[in-house]
């Protein structure tokens, strides 16, 4: 069992041991850098290109049907011919000849001159291939967003320890004062009891506080798409411009309204249904197109062989389907009329979203206001029980419990400040500018 134990301790001094020697340089990373960072290399963002790209293949493929078509071909055929399949019949002529090889070759073109439902089609795919490219900025957004709030997190855990670094340095001044007290017979030995295990509790949440910054450290790193083990230093200034937001909030939505990508992606998607819509009722309008080719062809040899050609206009024209064309265009209504709906539900929830995001806002400025009021009383209610506790007029409860509300009210101001950084950035994305965010 021991031997056991020996090993598993050495095992873990040599992963500590090479963790640390293997550390790389510390990286600095803002918010500015995360949020640009978590936008171009988050894997949803990534996805949502690549389909984006797609859609833009979709588009060139359709459009080469506008292009001219050309084919070739050429074969050698050994064969007979049984004449009176053809309806012939001559006297003393056997009905089928004797073999003979046909020699062919043949190159073709096309070119639709006009198809108004094609075009339509190819509208429509372009309005798509657009929405897909929004759709693709939409989830860069997301990933920014993200990326944004892994950071506020990491600068809060890491304001946190040093408020709880502050909370040990007074705490172990407070237990020494008590020891000395104590010593000289001044003071009960609860009072030096109280303080050594107030600065127990201290060390303890130092520890906690470390470990939820190491943690939020990682989530960043995972974010922003960076290595696990990068160690990443950041301001712990949680303080971010508020001149986003108009002063009116019509104004904020109607800017929201301009610049949201999701709202301008269920645009391009309604006009993308209104071209397929358009592409079939084009339908019942004739399409002209031209083709032609040229041929070389013979029987006895390749020296012998005979050139021809073809030129030709040709108009298509459906006139009568048994009524699936309406159908579809039934169909299509219905897509288009859902898509609308969609439409002014976003365009309400962006409104939503503009207006939560003012109240977050708001109600951030004021918290940070009172808890900045918190964290001076606490601070001077602290002073005060510790002159009086130095003086021996007073006990270590009164210096236990400024500490708790001192503790409680720095816990408080770092978590206005992280509702306050948080506010701006839901503020920026409500609006669709987060990529303004630095």
């Amino acid at each position: 069992m021991m031997q056991r134990n020996a090993v598993i301790a050495t095992a873990l001094f040599v992963f500590v041991t090479h963790s640390v020697s293997a550390q790389a340089a510390p990286v600095p990373m803002t918010l500015g850098n995360a949020l640009a960072r978590g936008r171009s290399n988050g894997v949803q963002a990534a996805l949502a290109r690549l389909s984006a790209q797609g859609s833009a293949m979709r588009r060139q493929e359709l459009g080469a049907a506008q292009l001219p078509q050309l084919d070739g071909s050429a074969s050698m055929q050994r064969q007979t011919v049984n004449l009176h399949e053809f309806g012939l019949a001559f006297p003393g002529v056997p009905a089928v000849t004797d073999p003979f090889t046909l020699f062919r070759a043949r190159l073709g073109a096309s070119q639709v001159l006009f198809d108004r439902a094609l075009v339509d089609r190819l509208r429509a795919v372009k309005d798509t291939a657009i929405a897909a490219g929004l759709d693709g900025e939409r989830a860069g957004d997301l990933a920014a967003a993200i990326a944004g709030a892994a950071w506020l997190r990491l600068a809060s855990a890491q304001e946190t320890v040093t408020a709880r670094e502050q909370d040990s340095v007074t705490a172990f001044a407070l237990r020494e004062i008590a020891q000395s007290q104590v010593d000289a017979g001044t003071a009960p030995r609860i009072d030096r009891t109280r303080s050594e295990t107030r600065a127990a509790a201290v060390r303890i949440q130092i520890a906690v506080a470390r470990n939820e910054r190491d943690r939020a450290r990682l989530d960043l790193a995972r974010a922003t798409d960076l290595p696990p083990g990068t160690p990443l230093v950041i301001s712990a200034d949680l303080n971010i411009s508020s001149d986003t937001l108009p002063t009116s909030i019509d104004a904020a939505v109607a800017l929201a309204k301009e610049h949201r990508v999701d709202l301008a992606a269920e645009r391009q998607r309604q006009a993308a249904m209104e071209r397929s819509l358009a592409a079939i009722r084009s339908e019942r309008l004739p399409s002209i197109a031209a083709s032609g080719f040229v041929q070389t062809s013979g029987g006895k040899g390749l020296d012998e062989l005979a050139g021809s050609w073809n030129i030709g206009l040709g108009l298509s024209w459906s006139i009568f389907d048994g009524f699936r064309r309406d159908r579809r265009i039934d169909e299509q209504r219905l897509r288009l009329d859902a898509e609308k709906i969609r439409l002014h539900d976003l365009e309400s929830q962006i409104e939503a979203d503009v207006r939560q995001a003012a109240l977050d806002v708001a109600s951030s400025r004021d918290q940070l206001t009172l808890a900045s009021d918190q964290v001076r009383l606490a601070e001077q209610e602290l002073s005060e029980a510790r002159d009086r506790f130095t003086a021996g007029v007073a006990g270590s409860v009164e210096t236990t419990n400024a500490q708790a509300e001192l503790a409680a009210a720095r816990d408080a101001l770092i978590q206005a400040r992280l509702s306050a950084g948080a506010a701006q950035i839901n503020v920026a994305r409500a609006l669709g500018l987060l990529n303004q965010v630095h």
